[in-house]
């Protein structure tokens, strides 16, 4: 038997695993087992020193590398670790070592700055943190200095340290380590919270979702059947690492399908071009962003990109004819569009391989196996097919709770397991649903998820703004980009230009408005909360008249 993308040699009898029972940890083991030779990472990015090439067998001597560091390192089961680093292989092999060696991964996103990364490695107490310095020109250690992290031991860089690092558990003790590292790896069941991903929230600080490894597993291992993934397919991860799209649908489902893991630190449309040219690539997920980026490359059709064969699309709206382009003009035989949240597990719905354009485009498919949707009204009824409502879901894929915050996991799950989204949709005849708008604030930028409450919370800390309201717009490349009204404070009138350079240096760029007006007032109810729909309107008028 042969497989795409597998060398021209016999493929060997491929253990079978329980996707239902399984967690990361065990992933992990079995995955290093069942592809063995088979081509795992292929890194040429700039902090992999050159073009990196692992084996399946080869990643595996990694991740138990790091993973009996950690265990030496004074890392216990159930500790934190986390992950502030680009997509490269040593983040892999960081992140995989630490859940063998039983640790709770934290992924942390790339463009936080020092002050929104110290929130998050305090509020989960993390123990050990990876991190690669200079990506975007960045000091991430020194941007930690002179915050309060008491539990922080070890920071390490994956370029610069990594080698140390591991030869912590290289010793005499070595063997001892690796028997404790299989405990660990054996003691974590599918039920146990295997990361800790925060989200942007609604009330100001981003908020820890309790993931449970096994219900990723299980989640993705349908969703991969539906998108045809097998051994040996070059898989290029543009989405971050840190991201559920990168982790989840990236990483994971690699591990479970025997792919190879392409990752690209930065997006760039000329340089994905020449890496899928140049690798192959079979299988390419990403937000439709990235797909217009390629699609609107005045060169497309100089690179031979023929390989393409299946892709994972979300997080925004997709015109029809933009479906139909990525079919025709970029080769994707399967295009499936897709509903997660982090609180999900990254993924609640998806459309099937047979689903034909117009449905592609115009829903996010239907319920995932054994995950319920419902689209309720505002007295928690459920409405009519046809009707919209705020989606609910219900199943394995919905998280236990937020970290450390009972009130906010009661308001979000109900008695009854319902995980009220947020989100308002209409439901078909068929069961695929259509998300037409958000119950609460939050917009998309670009596939990531921006909270307008933590974006006005950072603004207000600037002495020359009173009041901010913040919206989402729509945009032709992005999707979606902040806008902002701000009302001056009584010691004078900010400049609009210095206070969007202001904001770039204390949050990731995605949360950084792309519009801002200096207004004298914000149209407010009787209960003195911002209108926002007048705003958005007034947005609409001052971009039309620009």
């Amino acid at each position: 038997m042969y497989l795409a993308g597998v060398s021209d040699s016999p493929l060997s009898p491929v253990p079978s695993f329980d996707h239902r029972n399984t967690a990361l940890p065990g992933l992990v083991a079995w995955a290093v087992d069942a592809w063995g030779d088979r081509p795992a990472i292929v890194d040429a990015g700039d902090h992999s020193g050159g073009r990196v090439t692992l084996s399946y067998t080869e990643l595996g001597r990694r991740i138990d590398d790091v993973a009996r560091a950690v265990v030496a390192s004074g890392v216990g089961p159930g500790d934190t670790v986390a992950l502030w680093a680009p997509n490269c292989w040593q983040w892999v092999a960081a992140a995989l070592g630490a859940a063998r060696a039983g640790a709770v991964l934290v992924p942390v996103n790339t463009r936080f700055k020092g002050g929104e990364a110290a929130y998050v490695l305090a509020k989960a107490r993390v123990k050990a943190l990876f991190i690669i310095d200079g990506f975007l020109d960045t000091d991430y250690s020194g941007s930690l200095t002179g915050h309060d992290l008491p539990h922080l031991t070890d920071v390490v860089d994956l370029v610069t340290e990594l080698d140390a690092f591991v030869a912590r558990g290289q010793g005499p003790d070595r063997d001892e380590l690796q028997a404790e590292v299989e405990r660990r790896t054996a003691a974590v069941g599918p039920i146990d919270i295997g990361a800790i991903m925060f989200t942007s929230g609604t009330t100001g600080h981003p908020k820890g979702v309790l993931v449970r490894g096994g219900a990723i597993i299980q989640a993705f291992f349908g969703w991969k059947e539906t998108l045809g993934v097998v051994p040996g397919d070059p898989y290029l991860l543009v989405n971050p690492y840190f991201h559920a799209f990168g982790f989840n649908s990236g990483i994971v489902v690699c591990l479970m399908t025997g792919a190879c893991n392409v990752p690209v630190a930065v997006y760039d449309p000329t340089e994905v071009l020449a890496i899928i040219e140049q690798e192959r690539i079979a299988v390419f997920p990403g937000p439709p962003a990235l797909f217009q980026g390629m699609l609107n490359h005045p060169d497309l059709d100089r690179y031979d990109i023929s390989s393409l064969r299946a892709c994972l699309t979300g997080a925004a709206t997709i015109p029809t004819e933009m479906v139909i382009a990525m079919r025709d003009r970029l080769g994707f035989e399967r295009i499936v569009t897709a509903y997660g949240m982090t609180e999900t597990s990254g993924i609640a719905a998806y459309t099937r391989s047979d689903d034909p354009p117009e449905v592609i485009a115009s829903t996010s498919g239907c319920a995932a196996p054994d995950v319920e949707l419902r689209v309720v009204d505002d007295a928690g009824a459920e409405v009519a097919r046809g009707a919209e409502g705020e989606l609910l879901v219900r199943g394995y894929v919905v998280t236990p709770g937020y970290l450390d915050d009972p009130e906010q996991t009661a308001e979000a799950i109900d008695a009854d397991g319902w995980l009220h989204t947020g989100d308002i949709a209409v439901m078909d005849a068929n069961g695929y649903i259509d998300i037409t708008d958000r119950k609460k604030d939050m917009f998309i930028v670009g596939g990531f998820n921006a909270y307008p409450a933590e974006i006005e919370r950072m603004m207000v800390e600037h002495p020359l703004v009173g009041l901010v309201a913040v919206i989402g717009v729509p945009d032709d490349r992005l999707g979606e980009v902040g806008a902002a009204f701000v009302v001056p404070s009584p010691d004078g009138q900010p400049d609009e230009a210095e206070l969007l350079a202001w904001c770039r240096e204390r949050m990731a760029n995605y949360k950084v408005p792309r519009h801002l007006w200096v207004v004298d007032d914000l149209p407010l109810t009787a209960s003195n909360k911002v209108r926002k729909p007048e705003l958005r309107q007034q947005a609409v008028d001052l971009l039309a008249g620009s």
